[in-house]
């Protein structure tokens, strides 16, 4: 007898591997009470079978996540049963149920494959436990397959869900692989990087690759304190407390089914940091003014421009949180270690420019990408956006002038300049033992001259600006000296 959970019928193939249970024991009774255990605990897409000798043909047609299996009975027992699946089957997780005196071949099994072992009569909190390490087991076990075939691989199969990231840096197409293999993974996501670079278009490709049929939801939690955090995530309802005169759905259920992308989550609140945790571990949470929880599925996506490590060793940051927060970790390159993308982007934000302020999109100078290789973008890509529109803002004809970048660029400079204008005596002494002496000024600006006109290409008005004088002022010195416009050896 083979019996399917109450939503079989609605769940496609794929979701029954990764969450389904096939339970087989000869006793009708056993299968009714841990069905039952299992249903009560929220668990879906349950089979069960009596005859052992159907178990074979049935995963042949049907593929499920786990077996429990019981050791004794007709036809073929648990262990013959085990070791069958471990070698036809072996993305199956299998665990056994077993009478107190067959602790040896408990042992037998265990060497053979099983994750754990179950003693009858079966205790329902065991069961249910030892389900959820198994659903965490193969979960782990199907990303490291897929890990693998996604980073081995040089083609992905959901280019269209990265299509609002533009590059071709070798770094950013490995992310994409590995977002690829994390896909139908239920664990969070941490995403790290500078401002700027990206973070949220990262987070909405997790989402679309995984093929949720949910709403992606994205909350900033930076300056919320824990009331504000905790009704804007769980919601409340009508009477909560003073002035809730009508309930309020929380972000967590808006993102039923989807993805909530939590960014800025260095600047959480402990206490709102504990609340996090308990969802993140119990898939459920409490409306403020409830005291009946509610079950979730939506995935989490968290993103920071932070040090957490840093963060923990101030006492700021639960250790406990970052390490569940740490199932899955993407770490974006700044645009400073993805120069090869900036023609790209470019040429995408001047097409964008152009579009929105309905100008012929402009055509730029070849010194623009000379200039803009030079710079380090703190503000990474967002940055160079706000840097393209300015520019196009201003535009009249012809090509695209250059005016604009250079002071946005020399501003930015001498603002870093400003706050970098205190040195340690440690950097003292590694800049002036770089000579292995005191050097002159005239040997200090002859190398920053030199070094200026390499980065620019041997474009002077690029070199100037990176030096912070005119461009006439840096003309007057290579005329006296024109051996400060050669190439550093």
């Amino acid at each position: 007898m083979v019996e399917f959970g109450e939503e079989q019928g609605n769940i496609n193939k794929e979701n029954i591997f990764v969450r389904s249970v096939l339970l087989v024991d000869d006793d009708p009774q056993t299968l009714y009470i841990c069905k039952s255990i299992l249903q009560k605990a929220d668990f879906e897409n349950i089979f069960t079978m009596e005859d052992s000798r159907d178990v074979l043909s049935f995963l042949a047609k049907q593929p499920v996540a786990i077996v429990i299996l019981d050791l004794k009975m007709p036809f073929l027992s648990g262990q013959e049963l085990l070791a069958t699946i471990a070698k036809e089957h072996p993305e199956i997780t299998v665990i056994i149920m077993s009478a107190g005196d067959e602790i040896d071949t408990v042992v037998d099994c265990m060497q053979i494959g099983a994750i754990d072992y179950l003693l009858k009569p079966v205790n329902p909190t065991r069961l249910v436990s030892s389900l959820k390490r198994g659903f965490e087991f193969c979960s782990l076990k199907h990303e490291t397959y897929n890990l693998k075939k996604q980073l081995l691989a040089d083609d992905m199969e959901n280019e269209s869900a990265f299509a609002a990231i533009v590059t071709r840096n070798k770094k950013m197409r490995s992310i994409f692989r590995y977002i690829e293999a994390i896909a139908l993974s239920r664990e969070p996501v941490l995403i790290t990087g500078e401002t700027g670079a990206g973070k949220e278009l990262i987070a909405r490709a997790v989402h679309e690759v995984s093929g949720r049929k949910g709403d992606f939801v994205a909350v900033n939690v930076a300056g919320l304190d824990d009331t504000m955090f905790s009704d804007a995530l769980f919601g409340h309802g009508k009477g909560a407390f003073t002035g809730a005169d009508s309930s309020r759905t929380g972000f967590i259920a808006k993102a039923q089914g989807g993805t909530l992308f939590l960014d800025e989550i260095g600047d959480l609140q402990e206490l709102s940091q504990i609340k996090l945790l308990r969802l993140l571990q119990e898939k459920d949470y409490y409306s403020l003014g409830s005291d009946v929880s509610t079950k979730t599925d939506c995935r989490v996506v968290c993103a920071t421009n932070r040090n957490l490590k840093k963060l923990i060793a101030e006492k700021t940051f639960r250790k406990d949180f970052y390490y569940r927060l740490l199932a899955h970790k993407i770490h974006i390159p700044s645009l400073q270690e993805r120069k090869g993308d900036i023609p790209l982007l470019l040429d995408t934000f001047l097409t964008e420019a152009g579009q929105d302020m309905k100008k012929k999109k402009p055509v730029p100078s070849p010194e623009l990408l000379t200039l803009l290789s030079t710079y380090h973008f703190p503000g990474n890509i967002r940055e160079l956006r706000a840097m393209v529109f300015d520019a196009v803002s201003r535009h009249k004809s012809g090509r695209l002038a250059l005016e604009s970048f250079k002071t946005t660029i020399g501003e930015e400079q001498q603002a870093d300049t400003e706050a970098t204008h205190s040195v340690t005596e440690e950097s003292d002494i590694l800049f002036l033992n770089s000579a292995g002496r005191f050097p002159t000024l005239k040997e200090c600006e002859r190398y920053l001259i030199r070094e200026a006109m390499q980065q620019a290409a041997g474009n002077q008005g690029i070199a100037a600006t990176l030096l912070g004088i005119s461009r006439q002022a840096l003309n007057r010195r290579i005329l006296r000296q024109p051996s400060l416009a050669e190439p550093l050896s």
